[in-house]
């Protein structure tokens, strides 16, 4: 699932599964497209719109997870804790891709335009990091007989994401 959750598929663009999946979804608008996507105000405009559906996006994959994944309202605060982590995340990538995107209408070289990726695969990493720990206290609190459906979500997700071994 984790997987899923960053694939660039996710970025508004696949099945609703899960909300994390903002996060991967920035390294599209990194590079060349971000120069693009930023080139006029129309174009400005178009990503404020894109931006409110896919905050609506990851409050649907918010939901969906909660769902799939059964959480107890004994788990609630740390679910809270998960959803919090992966709207932080989303509203953090789509600033640093606001960010790049001003930056690429003076024009980027090949260097800068490499740089941009490094910069959103950092946050991407720093990101997941953040989401596995919030992750991690909800998962070490549940039964086991929850762990394996949070497994088989996850792994329904991977492979729905082409992340599946086969």
């Amino acid at each position: 699932m984790l997987y899923r959750l960053h694939s660039p598929k996710n970025f508004g663009l696949a099945k609703p599964s899960t909300a994390a999946a903002v996060l991967m979804g920035a390294l599209l608008l990194a590079s060349p497209l971000a120069s693009a996507w930023a080139q006029s105000d129309t174009k400005m405009a178009e990503h404020a719109s894109k931006a409110t559906a896919r905050a609506e996006t990851i409050e649907q994959r918010i939901t969906t997870l909660h769902d799939q994944l059964k959480i107890t309202p004994a788990e609630e605060s740390d679910w809270q804790v998960v959803a919090q982590t992966m709207r932080d995340n989303a509203s953090a990538m789509e600033k640093l891709a606001a960010e790049k995107a001003a930056q690429s209408q003076q024009g980027m070289s090949a260097v800068q335009d490499l740089q941009t990726y490094s910069d959103f695969a950092q946050a991407h990493v720093a990101h997941l990091q953040k989401l596995t720990s919030a992750f991690t206290t909800l998962y070490s609190a549940m039964p086991a007989d929850q762990k394996t459906v949070a497994d088989q979500v996850f792994e329904r997700s991977r492979q729905q994401a082409g992340g599946g071994q086969g």
